[in-house]
């Protein structure tokens, strides 16, 4: 329309009076300056001929998001400008903070980590790419789970311990492709290497183990700890294997079946306890030290001779499943 304009703001109303103190006015001074040019009275310029109310609306909208841009980037280096004067105040002991990269569920081209939503994913692993975690695992510390130039899968209430390396392999020599699949009930021993093999289900490869491309480790299969299984080794179902490189060695008994069972389901358990910590504010962390710090001194064996009767708070109280109670850790000889 005829009569609509377009505010245009001049460029010295978004001056800063930081530039004005680099320039070597005086704090007040700059800061009256800036606030003078913010207060200055803005110019109004007629639009265009032709144009429209919303054209006139578009081109408002987009100055204002220039103006809050420019705002939001002037905050911004300011901050920055006193970090750099609070570092150079503090000379010698200065400390400089390094923001971390890490990433715990990482993409890596078009590949993204798919973790179920009750599995748990230890802060300082890494779960890079196509990779699945089912239902009740848990990704341990220090764990990196690399699927960029092939897929990781892993099953239910399977564990991967602290630090251990699992990655896939494009295709071997004989050009194969070779994913890395872990089945479910499985336990992955701290440090393990698992790289473009399959763990079937309720299998156990022990602390050290490397396993090699092409590897199959059948149900109820065994690795002790520090083995190297060969490219292509299979391990038959109920075997236990060991050794550099690994060879046969027994049968699996019936203890250590139930074993393997058990340490899945042990690790399904601690990994919620794990969460629920890694879920904790800084709060909940402090107020926790607290009541640590209130009942870290109190004898049970004291109190009783006293007739004193105290109540542990629930947040110090752990799942039974996680640490067993005192009717089960009483020997006959102690009652």
């Amino acid at each position: 329309m005829k009569g609509d304009t377009v505010i245009s703001s001049p460029a010295k109303t978004l001056l800063p009076s930081r530039l004005l103190l680099l320039a070597g006015l005086p704090f007040p001074l700059a800061l009256s300056v800036s606030s003078i040019a913010a207060a200055a009275p803005f110019t109004p310029s007629p639009a265009p001929k032709g144009t429209t109310c919303l054209v006139a609306l578009a081109i408002s909208m987009g100055t204002l998001g220039r103006v809050i841009y420019t705002v939001g980037f002037w905050i911004r280096e300011t901050g920055q400008a006193i970090d750099r004067l609070g570092s150079r105040l503090q000379g010698n002991y200065l400390f400089q903070e390094q923001i971390s990269r890490h990433r715990t569920l990482m993409n890596i081209f078009d590949k993204v980590p798919n973790v179920h939503k009750d599995a748990f994913v230890a802060p300082s692993a890494s779960v890079i790419g196509d990779v699945q975690v089912g239902h009740g695992s848990s990704i341990w510390y220090g764990c990196v789970l690399r699927g960029d130039v092939n897929s990781i899968y892993v099953g239910s209430g399977t564990n991967i311990q602290d630090n251990s390396l699992v990655h896939v392999a494009k295709s071997n020599l004989s050009g194969k492709v070779l994913p890395t699949i872990i089945g479910d009930n499985v336990t992955v021993g701290h440090s393990a290497v698992l790289h473009g093999c399959t763990v079937e289900n309720e299998s156990f490869v022990g602390m050290g183990a490397v396993l090699l491309d092409g590897v199959v480790v059948e149900e109820h299969g065994m690795v002790a700890a520090g083995s190297l299984v060969r490219q292509n080794t299979k391990i038959p179902s109920g075997e236990v294997w060991g050794g550099n490189p690994a060879k046969f060695l027994r049968k699996l008994t019936d203890e250590e079946r139930a074993f393997i069972a058990q340490s899945a389901t042990s690790y399904t358990n601690l990994a919620q306890v794990h969460a629920a910590e890694n879920s904790k504010s800084f709060d909940e962390i402090e107020f926790e030290k607290l009541l640590r710090k209130r009942f870290a001194r109190r004898d049970e064996e004291y109190d009783s001779m006293l007739g004193i009767v105290r109540e542990t708070p629930a947040e110090l109280i752990l799942p039974d499943n996680i640490l067993p109670d005192k009717a089960r850790a009483t020997t006959p000889s102690s009652q």
